[in-house]
């Protein structure tokens, strides 16, 4: 089947803005103190403009070029509706849970991506969808699972189950390691008394060897 120049032009905008989404995400993965935009991977970006993509660069002014900021606002703008859409679809489907990020604020982002990514889908459609992107965007492998093996239908439920498992988790590891010590402290306090009886009977020794005294020991030797 062939493609019609629509459709080749749509495929194209969206490796594009797969392309942005990428650089994004690489950007916002440098050292903190290190936020300014790189060149190089503005450049890159300006260089796989092709077509009505590359005119946005004519409403850039020159000292802009190397803000990736500014080219992305002004893709967006060209692009609205349709690229758009294909914009937050390809967020939604490389969006992954950041470190120390928590699944409420995680569901909440992939619920907005979903009322600008899927605004004509039916509910149940757009539920489902939402589930499969939260899922996949849980950073946690076991909470991942679990979560996927329940089928929920809707984020909702998808979202409380994940957080009362991952919740249950944590405290299944805090009480794991009181355990643990727990059993060090007995385990210490037991060399402790250990410790004090052979101390004490040393002292008793002693005491016997100065008063003159038979030692269990020397009845021993006898």
């Amino acid at each position: 089947m062939v493609n019609t120049r629509s459709q080749t032009k749509m495929a194209e905008n969206a490796d594009l803005l797969a392309l942005l989404v990428d650089l994004k995400k690489g950007q916002e993965e440098r050292p903190r103190g290190n936020e300014e935009s790189d060149p190089g991977t503005s450049n890159q970006l300006v260089a796989s403009l092709r077509g009505s993509s590359a005119e946005v660069l004519q409403g850039i002014p020159s000292d802009k070029l190397t803000d990736l900021t500014t080219i992305e606002k002004a893709l967006k703008a060209r692009f609205v509706d349709s690229h758009l859409t294909q914009f937050y679809r390809t967020e939604l489907k490389t969006r992954r849970q950041k470190p120390g990020e928590c699944l409420q604020v995680l569901g909440a982002d992939v619920e907005r991506l979903m009322s600008l990514a899927y605004v004509e889908c039916p509910l149940d459609v757009r539920e489902s969808l939402a589930v499969q992107f939260f899922i996949d965007a849980i950073r946690d492998e076991d909470t991942q699972l679990c979560t996927r093996l329940m089928d929920f239908k809707d984020l909702k439920s998808a979202l409380g189950y994940s957080m009362k498992f991952e919740a249950s988790k944590i405290a299944s590891k805090i009480s794991m390691h009181a355990r643990t010590i727990r059993i060090e402290d007995n385990a210490g306090k037991r060399k402790d008394e250990n410790f004090q009886s052979l101390l004490g009977a040393l002292k008793n020794y002693s005491t016997d060897l100065l008063l003159g005294r038979k030692t269990p020991l020397e009845g021993i030797r006898k």
